[in-house]
């Protein structure tokens, strides 16, 4: 079988098919598009996803060149798919899997992305209160309706990893980690979250599929 191609950075959307690729050991090819520096603009990025966002994988196992899929969500669900793994192939758990991956593309996503932008990068631009209070306060009712679910749960869908987790959490880790925000928002406070990051930690595929596509 020819390899995946992949082409990210190992922010938080690009993480999540980092994750996958290597927990499903699936056989892939990393590029790296530097955002910082406009690769996502180039013609022959374009041409895979014309909405220049990282992830974007080719997948060759298709004809006319490959299959050209975007959005690290629907990325997800075809990995998961396409290995057999990491989706449940009961039909009340793979809904809720999905349920739970829809979740953090339309609401933990966005709005932690959305925080991390004015804790981070917007205080010398933006001297409002209300933005950083906006989103403030929706990342912590995300974290504690994520806190509520793990409540007697090892992973987000009972005992088995999925791809709902493989979504949610490089973007907890990076408020704690590439945004400094653990004292700001009360991570700590989080005793189910916490407890589940170690649990996700301590997969060796995980920490190999954090740093692909590292610059």
């Amino acid at each position: 079988m020819s390899k995946i191609q992949l082409y990210s950075l190992n922010t938080p959307n690009g993480q999540k098919v980092g994750l996958a690729l290597e927990e499903m050991e699936i056989a892939y090819e990393p590029h790296v598009i530097n955002i910082m520096k406009g690769d996502q603009f180039q013609e022959s990025f374009i041409s895979i996803n014309p909405n220049s966002k990282i992830p974007a994988i080719v997948d060759p196992d298709f004809p006319n060149g490959g299959l050209a899929i975007i959005e690290s969500g629907a990325i997800l669900l075809h990995l998961a798919e396409k290995s057999g793994k990491f989706l449940s192939k009961d039909p009340v758990l793979k809904s809720e899997t999905i349920q739970w991956l829809f979740f953090q593309m339309g609401g933990v996503g966005p709005m932690f992305g959305q925080f991390g932008h004015f804790f981070k990068f917007a205080k010398e631009k933006c001297d409002h209160p209300y933005p950083l209070d906006r989103y403030v306060t929706e990342t912590k009712r995300l974290l504690t309706v994520i806190d509520k679910r793990l409540e007697g749960r090892t992973f987000m869908v009972g005992d088995e990893y999925s791809i709902a987790d493989m979504a949610i959490f490089p973007w907890v880790l990076c408020l704690g980690g590439f945004y400094e925000a653990t004292d700001y928002l009360g991570l700590n406070d989080f005793k189910n979250i916490q407890a589940w990051i170690t649990r996700i930690n301590a997969r060796p595929k995980t920490q190999i599929g954090l740093e692909v596509c590292k610059l």
